[in-house]
């Protein structure tokens, strides 16, 4: 062994603990750099040499640089962000929507209230034109909240689609990046060696991407990393990269949905298959949160104007000649929807679906919070499938069926053919005050009624009720009330009384109109035969008569007895069952409640995603601590194997010294 061959082992010592130092100072220098992955120098035995005593250390040799990488753990804490993204999008478009919803005072719930407050100042006042003003302009303005609603759903769509489409022009720059890096990584591990830094670089885009949109990822042999959305529609193979874009919804065109380029194809995503990330988030509460919310608007809107109208329309108003004229409609609602999807099948000269559904609301009170999907049956020919899309409902209808308050006429349809229905979605934004003239407003009833009382008797009307204020929609206003026909109802004293369903009655009522008499008993409502319900007191002695007639022009003036059945739609199941009042306080409970639901969702994700970051970190990332330590280690490796060379040159120069004194 020559002093050339320990010289050899003091400088390769040196080289290798130099990398080492030079690797170390690296990721002291990257420690808060994102995405990066501590590296480390690989250092292996040069191999020994043969002499006749045996082999020889050759020293060492610096095999590769390798990074710290868990393909496991890296995987995990993407699809973990992913799916922590997901929710917080969705999280935060829900808290915007539900100012829309808000309670007391300026919120939905609180107009409605003042409309009744103001038909009670009418119906204790039905004269008063001043307070018929005020009614009109509290309908101005519930119209003008329901249309600030209308509005706030609008701007949540657009900031959807503004939101998606701005996220996948992102996407679309990191995959290229991607595809850019798979062809430069893919060439350097040709030469042998891993290109470190290019691959953290390709993990941050995927992470980037994967945030914007699930991805499920597949390395390749060659070093390159493919991608896939969607249930496998590809995104990036080898160093291509297939473009994201928004299309409208081929369901609902005001709505955005998520496609990919392929060369010249288009290929729409189903949004349900998305996964995770942002826009799947987005999308989640454009297609569900946000057409609930229009949806339970709606609703309440169609239910609280169409039954106003309707009680409008049985009553009569201060316009000449008094006692004629019907009051007009005070609310105008817009037509219910038909959307057409984009594949059915079309006019080839006009581009127009050749198929048309349309829709009319019969009954405001039975209107859903729904939208529906209608498709042509596969199991009844001709007929057709009705989905309700807020409880997944299904049932067969006609054309002509009137469903949920709502009548569906299909004609010219086409075999394939789908149609999303929508009753009320659209109720908020079109919702307006028709009139502002305070002689419209139909207080009076179109009759009255007197008691003829014999002696003893103390029966007495204390109010007189269209019980047709819910009778289906109109489709135009009437031109004048259906004035009902003069009836009088005749009291006859049962003795003994009779027996009917375990109920004991004292009194018989029969009506002029004719029918079958009927069983009544003291504190009982009491339906006439001409459409009205009586509320009485007192006890009528035998052959009391209660006279209905036409109201008289001298009274109308006085009268408030539609004025008081509108007021009493206050108490009425107007929205699917409910009050009113009670509906908005549900509307704004399920709100509430898918409000709670997200934040819970959000926060168990984002924690998932922090741990599994963690575990990923505590692999990859760059410990402080441990890098000082192993600076101090290298630099002190160092400096021995400075010391061989040291000890080499001594030996080297003695030997010199040796042979020139020989």
């Amino acid at each position: 062994m020559s002093a050339s061959s320990l010289m050899a082992i003091g400088v390769k010592a040196m080289a290798a603990n130099y990398a080492a130092l030079q690797t170390t100072g690296n990721n002291i220098a990257n420690a808060n750099v994102a995405g990066y992955s501590r590296q480390q120098v690989q250092l292996v035995t040069s191999p020994g040499q043969f002499t006749g005593a045996g082999f020889m250390g050759a020293g060492v040799d610096v095999a590769t640089v390798t990074r710290a990488h868990d393909s496991f753990l890296t995987s995990a804490a993407t699809a973990a962000a992913s799916l922590a993204a997901m929710d917080s999008a969705r999280l935060g478009q829900l808290n915007n929507m539900q100012q829309a919803f808000q309670i007391g005072t300026g919120g939905l719930g609180d107009s409605v209230n003042q409309l009744f407050s103001a038909l009670s100042a009418v119906a204790n006042n039905p004269g008063d034109l001043s307070a018929r003003q005020a009614l009109l302009g509290t309908a101005s303005s519930l119209a003008a909240n329901f249309n600030s609603a209308g509005a706030a759903f609008d701007s949540a769509q657009a900031g959807v689609s503004s939101q998606v489409a701005s996220t996948a022009a992102e996407v679309n720059g990191w995959t290229q990046g991607i595809a850019t890096l798979n062809g430069k990584i893919a060439a350097a591990l040709a030469q042998g060696q891993t290109p470190n830094d290019l691959m953290d670089q390709r993990d941050t885009l995927i992470s980037n991407v994967s945030g914007a949109i699930q991805v499920s990822r597949l390395d390749m042999p060659d070093g390159t990393t493919s991608l896939f959305v969607a249930g496998g529609q590809t995104l990036v193979l080898g160093s291509q990269s297939t473009q994201l874009l928004t299309t409208p919804d081929s369901s609902d065109p005001s709505r955005v949905a998520l496609a990919v380029q392929d060369g010249a194809t288009t290929r729409a995503l189903d949004s349900s298959s998305l996964g995770g990330g942002t826009i799947a988030g987005l999308l989640k509460f454009q297609n569900t949160d946000l057409v609930n919310g229009r949806n339970l608007v709606g609703q309440l809107a169609t239910a609280v104007a169409g039954a106003i109208n309707l009680a409008q329309q049985k009553g009569v108003s201060l316009q000449p000649p008094l006692g004629t004229v019907a009051g007009p409609a005070l609310f105008g609602l817009p037509a219910p929807v038909a959307v057409p999807n984009a594949g059915n099948a079309k006019d080839p000269a006009t581009g127009l679906a050749l198929g048309q559904v349309t829709l009319s609301i019969t009954d405001p009170s039975a209107v859903q919070a729904s939208s529906y999907s209608l498709a042509a049956s596969t199991t009844s020919p001709g007929s057709w499938t009705l989905t309700r899309l807020s409880d997944g409902t299904v049932s067969t209808v006609n054309s002509g069926d009137v469903v949920d308050g709502m009548q569906i006429n299909i004609s010219n349809a086409q075999p394939g053919d789908r149609y999303l229905l929508q009753p009320v979605a659209g109720a908020a934004d079109g919702l307006s005050a028709l009139s502002s003239n305070p002689l419209d407003i139909a207080a009076a009833a179109p009759v009255v009624a007197t008691v003829a009382a014999q002696g003893g008797s103390t029966l007495a009307v204390t109010s007189l009720l269209s019980s047709a204020a819910l009778a289906p929609f109109p489709s135009g206003p009437a031109a004048a009330p259906a004035a009902p026909a003069a009836e009088a109802l005749t009291f006859s004293l049962l003795s003994p009384p009779v027996v009917a369903n375990g109920v004991s009655y004292n009194y018989s009522v029969s009506s002029s109109l004719g029918g079958a008499a009927v069983n009544w008993n003291p504190g009982q409502p009491l339906q006439s035969q001409n459409g009205y319900t009586l509320q009485l007191s007192g006890a009528p002695a035998n052959g009391d008569v209660i006279n209905l007639a036409a109201t008289p022009a001298s009274a109308v003036a006085t009268n408030n007895g539609n004025a008081t059945s509108m007021l009493n739609l206050q108490n009425v199941a107007l929205a699917a069952g409910q009050t009113a009042t009670n509906a908005w306080a549900n509307a704004v409970s399920s709100v509430g409640v898918a409000v709670q639901n997200a934040q819970s969702a959000s926060d168990i994700s984002t924690a998932a995603s922090t741990q599994a970051e963690q575990a990923r970190s505590s692999q990859a990332g760059v410990n402080l601590d441990e890098e000082a330590a192993n600076l101090i280690q290298y630099q002190q490796s160092y400096q021995a194997a400075a010391k061989i060379l040291q000890v080499a040159q001594a030996v080297f120069d003695t030997l010199l010294q040796t042979a020139s004194a020989a």
